[in-house]
């Protein structure tokens, strides 16, 4: 091995290292010397998916042993893998695609690596949040990784309530089947804003979809299927002082007293202006506007 790459020679503990592996997010390049010799050199390897695994360590002529780790076995096994490190043996953490640990297996593992007084070393690499990032467009100085929203719907709505008023740029990650429920729930939560949704990146039909929501709504909207691991980066709403009650009430009043100006309209401009949801901001209008009615 090459010395700048010898992290186990700086290793004078007994114990062994885990090491967390970055692998590719799709093209079979897009792997770092330093990631395939460490491949090589571990005792074995915790996969997420064995078989995945299989392929790239094939690719790349590793004949290195594989045990499994994943989200449901990874509670048990993690001490099991606690003791092999605590024996001497090094262990290279690997997730099916990209970075582990970014809404993959791996971070029981690593807790209770670092509370058994083990090394953790990262061994940096691909990873779909910042590719979809850099080639967004977006403002990329701050941001919130969302990873996978639950699927239970309070649980859903919970959290996308939370973002109501977040101003960094958000990351979700969502499967095709499900990107435009994803996207339908965004709009009725954060309003039209601008985002990029990232498909199949690095690999042969590799897709960025930008524009509004809407746009990306509409797009999506005229393919007979979706296909690939979706990524979609959204703006943050812009930095503002929120109205009070009474503010908010005064506002919509003296809206609804405008001629020529639609309810709907209305209920956009203000839920745009303040990043509110635009249900809250049309239920609170509608109670106004029957109010003033009944004068």
């Amino acid at each position: 091995m090459d010395e700048n790459y010898n992290d186990t020679a700086l290793n004078s503990s007994v114990n062994g290292i885990l090491y967390v592996v970055a692998t590719p997010i799709g093209n079979m390049a897009d792997i770092t010397l330093r990631a395939i010799q460490t491949l090589k050199d571990v005792d074995f390897i915790a996969a997420e998916d064995t078989r995945h695994t299989r392929r790239l360590l094939m690719h790349y002529a590793i004949p290195n042993s594989m045990i499994s780790l994943h989200e449901h076995n990874e509670n048990q096994r993690s001490g099991t893998l606690v003791k092999h490190l605590k024996r001497g043996e090094s262990i290279a953490l690997v997730s099916d695609a990209g970075t582990p640990t970014l809404s993959d297996p791996g971070y029981r593992l690593i807790k209770e690596v670092i509370a058994a007084g083990i090394r953790v070393v990262p061994i940096p690499g691909a990873s779909a949040v910042q590719a979809s990032l850099c080639a967004s467009g977006l403002p990329t100085d701050a941001y919130v990784f969302m990873g996978f929203l639950p699927r239970k719907e309070g649980k859903r709505q919970k959290i996308l309530k939370s973002l109501a008023n977040e101003d960094k740029t958000m990351v979700f990650f969502e499967s095709p089947r499900r990107i435009s429920v994803l996207i339908n729930d965004l709009m009725e939560t954060l309003g039209d804003r601008q985002g990029v949704l990232s498909r199949e990146m690095t690999k042969r039909y590799e897709e960025f979809v930008r524009g509004n929501l809407t746009d990306i709504l509409d797009v999506l909207a005229g393919r007979p299927e979706i296909k690939g691991e979706c990524t979609l980066v959204v703006k943050g709403g812009a930095k503002q002082e929120l109205p009070g009650a009474e503010a908010l009430r005064e506002e919509i009043t003296q809206g609804l007293h405008s001629d020529g100006l639609r309810l709907s309209s209305l209920v956009k401009n203000i839920a745009d202006c303040y990043g509110l949801s635009k249900k809250q901001v049309y239920a609170e209008a509608q109670k106004i506007k029957d109010h003033i009615k009944k004068k």
